[in-house]
């Protein structure tokens, strides 16, 4: 597989990509922007494993923080110099960027640096579904004995004060809070690029055709575009499974940002009831109003304006919004071993305060 990224594809991987943020990854105006800048730096390429050339050159891409982060400033910039000082303190000779997951601004993860220093993006996200922490994006490493990661980051602005760029090296849960606190430093938000792999393991532990399967899903999207209906019934015929839960009006949104992250609950009034969505930067849990459980976290929580067709995530989802909510078991979503591992799915409990295992 070599794909070169022309705007169709650009498009319609940024508009998948948000379907599967999962009510997180970003949002699609950011993510198309950045999308189309990268095609516009130099030739894109995507790429299947097989044409990764050696070893343990493989790399991550990332934006680390809080969606809603107010002083939050990253620009193109920040991602490309945060992949120059992996290969400069890192001593790491990239040669393919994937992205730490799906979303509406994170499949274009990578894109900038890839396009603007030759290098391809490998159809291989760390995770095919949006998750908040850095460990649920990086494929397991954290269970591999003595690995040793590495992460640069940037973020920030220089005129506010609040520009910073960090080179950590250490072990992962550890170098992860370090770069989750740049975010914080920097007003929000950083740009990481992290821990590179071998082709083998990504075929073992990552979101393999993740990017594939956004494309695919972008195409019914844009065929569909202000028909949310449609959308939400030709998703589910190209993925096999899932079901629309309901369509009704946002009647309470409760967002705090804290440690870097978003954590709230929305309230949905359906024409069949009334539904709790608890989220951490993403949606993690799905109840009717008499508490019975219709999804958890990494099933695919979905809300599509019924305005835009659009999905909306937990950063910009507000009070008086027309939506529909949607479920996609977990089963039918390509996923990386980071948000299959029970340890790290506790954390989502202590968080939200629901029973997620």
């Amino acid at each position: 597989m070599r794909v070169k990224v022309d705007e169709r594809i650009a498009e319609a991987a940024i508009l998948g990509g948000s379907f599967f943020g999962g009510g997180g990854g970003g949002d699609v105006r950011t993510g198309t922007s950045i999308a189309k800048l990268a095609v516009e730096l130099g030739d894109l390429y995507i790429v299947g494993i097989d044409e990764v050339p050696r070893e343990n050159c493989v790399v991550t891409a990332s934006i680390v923080g809080a969606p809603a982060a107010r002083e939050k400033y990253l620009k193109p910039s920040h991602m490309t110099r945060s992949a120059e000082l992996l290969m400069e303190y890192g001593s790491v000779n990239i040669c393919g960027f994937v992205s730490s997951e799906n979303g509406g601004t994170s499949t274009a993860n990578g894109w900038i640096p890839a396009a603007a220093l030759g290098i391809p993006v490998v159809d291989a996200p760390a995770d095919g579904r949006a998750h908040p922490t850095g460990v649920m994006g990086s494929m397991g490493l954290h269970k591999v004995a003595g690995y040793v990661s590495v992460q640069a980051a940037v973020g920030g602005s220089r005129d506010a004060g609040t520009y910073v760029e960090v080179f950590a090296r250490g072990s992962l849960p550890r170098v992860d809070r370090l770069i989750r606190e740049a975010a914080v430093q920097a007003g929000g938000m950083v740009a990481v690029t992290r821990n590179p792999v071998s082709p083998g393991y990504l075929r073992e532990n990552a979101a393999v055709g993740g990017i594939s399967r956004a494309i695919e899903v972008g195409e019914i999207m844009k065929r569909h575009l202000g028909d949310a209906e449609s959308i939400a019934h030709g998703i589910v015929e190209s993925l096999g499974g899932g079901r629309v839960v309901d369509r009704g009006v946002v009647e309470e949104v409760s967002l705090e940002t804290r440690g870097g992250y978003d954590v709230g609950r929305l309230v949905v009034r359906g024409t069949s009831g009334s539904y709790e969505i608890t989220f951490w930067n993403e949606y993690m849990t799905l109840e009717d109003a008499s508490g019975a459980r219709l999804a958890t976290f990494p099933d695919l929580i979905n809300t599509l304006s019924l305005e835009t067709s659009l999905p909306l995530t937990s950063a910009e989802v507000k009070r008086g919004d027309r939506v529909l909510l949607m479920v996609i078991p977990k089963e039918l979503v390509p996923l990386g071993a980071g948000v299959k591992d029970p340890e790290i799915l506790r954390q989502v409990e202590v968080v939200v305060g629901k029973r997620i295992l």
